[in-house]
């Protein structure tokens, strides 16, 4: 029970527990998941689903932190990825061919990779602070994206593009599989190859990495590509799901969501270790956090500050000094700290 009390997810899981059952309370059926024309609807898939792309944001964010970074301009590769795919899919002379469809889906996450590494260049190679060298493609990125749609919500009319964001295979939402895919993916290599651990001693003392041989410039690129890669297929789930691209609102405040997630999920922002568990459950708090905020009718202009309160509570509450702080009390038999003192100076007599 006590290793229990101690561990960083406990928290977490708490307050997951009591949004599902506060949205029990004020939802109906909130917990049943039904089968219609062999799909799986109910409010659970629906909050995995619609906190898929945020998911796939935050475990990309979760290397990029673990290194000693962060990444602000994964919002802006969202909005860019989508804009791009949804004007080249606008443009195809068939919108329902699979091929076509396949290749603008390709170009878009080239370059979501191309605008990764272009900050870990900016981060490892020229040694850019990561909050400036991101926050540079951050507000360019947006603009970007502006340009892409010409400043108009771009429309679409593609089966096989739907299936990205808003289809079903296998009874499952697709968005959700390719979540999974990519967490498997992650997972294997951070937690079954030595890949991990070199993050990780990069996020703890990158110069010690350095010394010892690890090539931290070349590891620290790889992984804010890989952080853009992700924030591209988000880009694309979003857009699907909507069959549009708005380079103006798409993927808005999303990084702000993904460090709550990886912070949540208990990754120090100081680098070092990290938890791609806990940055999926931090996620899911997030949506499910949203989903509440609608099911319990907060008032829409009071909806950032509710979210606000309930974030910083999860973050004090997993905070073992906040924790020492409140909830100490002495040990029941320890002797008082004068008795300890009287004791030592008898012994040293």
């Amino acid at each position: 029970m006590n290793r229990l009390a101690r561990h960083r997810l406990l928290w977490p899981v708490l307050v997951l527990v009591l949004l599902l059952a506060t949205n029990v309370a004020f939802t109906d059926g909130f917990l049943s998941v039904q089968m219609k024309d062999g799909h799986l609807y109910g409010s659970l898939i629906d909050i995995i689903r619609f906190g898929a792309p945020l998911i796939l944001v935050a475990i990309g964010m979760t290397l990029v932190i673990a290194t000693g970074g962060i990444d602000l301009s994964v919002g802006s590769m969202v909005a860019i990825s989508g804009a791009l795919a949804c004007l080249r899919i606008s443009e195809l002379d068939d919108q329902n061919a699979v091929g076509g469809v396949l290749a603008v889906i390709g170009l878009a996450l080239v370059l979501s990779l191309v605008l990764g590494v272009w900050n870990g260049f900016l981060v490892a190679g020229i040694g850019i602070q990561p909050i400036i060298a991101t926050l540079i493609l951050m507000v360019a990125g947006r603009g970007l994206a502006q340009l892409v749609t010409d400043g108009q919500i771009i429309t679409v009319n593609s089966v096989p593009y739907k299936l990205v964001g808003g289809g079903y295979w296998l009874t499952v939402p697709f968005c959700i599989l390719i979540v999974l895919v990519v967490l498997a993916l992650t997972a294997f290599l951070t937690r079954r190859l030595a890949l991990g651990l070199l993050i990780e001693s990069v996020g703890g003392n990158a110069e010690a990495s350095r010394l010892a041989g690890i090539r931290s410039r070349g590891l620290i690129i790889v992984v804010y590509a890989f952080c853009g890669l992700c924030a591209g297929i988000a880009g694309l789930m979003i857009s699907s799901n909507v069959s549009s691209a708005d380079g103006n609102n798409a993927g808005l405040w999303i990084e702000l969501d993904a460090i709550l997630a990886v912070v949540i999920g208990g990754t120090s922002l100081a680098g070092g270790r990290f938890s791609l568990g806990g940055t999926v459950l931090g996620a899911l708090i997030i949506q499910t956090l949203t989903t509440t905020i609608y099911s319990i009718g907060v008032p829409p202009e009071t909806t950032l500050l509710f979210k606000a309160l309930v974030v910083t509570l999860v973050c004090l509450l997993q905070s073992p000094t906040f924790r020492e702080k409140v909830f100490h009390r002495p040990r029941r038999g320890a002797p008082p700290a004068s008795a300890g003192a009287d004791t030592k100076v008898r012994v040293t007599a």
